[in-house]
């Protein structure tokens, strides 16, 4: 059963978003390829281009196009646990 995304889920993401540019150190490119992809998600659904540009773009899409079918909820949800998570190691 799919959950709704309430406000309160919402608020935490936002704050969660803005949290990750104040950490002091750069998160490694597995963790910022893992947050554009929940962050991609959650705001915009499922991936539906084709694989395109150069390493770096495709290395986004990739991640991206990894959790094809996950719901807003939970992709919200796993952002903030990241985000938590490094937060927690900075």
């Amino acid at each position: 059963m799919l959950q709704k995304v309430n406000q309160s889920l919402r608020i935490k993401f936002q704050r969660a978003s803005k949290k990750v540019q104040k950490l002091s150190s750069k998160p490694s490119n597995e963790f910022l390829l893992k947050l554009y992809a929940l962050y991609k998600q959650a705001n915009e659904g499922d991936c539906v281009d084709k694989a395109s540009g150069g390493i770096r773009d495709r290395a986004k899409w990739k991640a991206w196009n990894s959790i094809l079918g996950t719901s807003e909820f939970d992709a919200m949800t796993k952002y903030c646990e990241v985000v938590d998570q490094l937060v927690s190691m900075d």
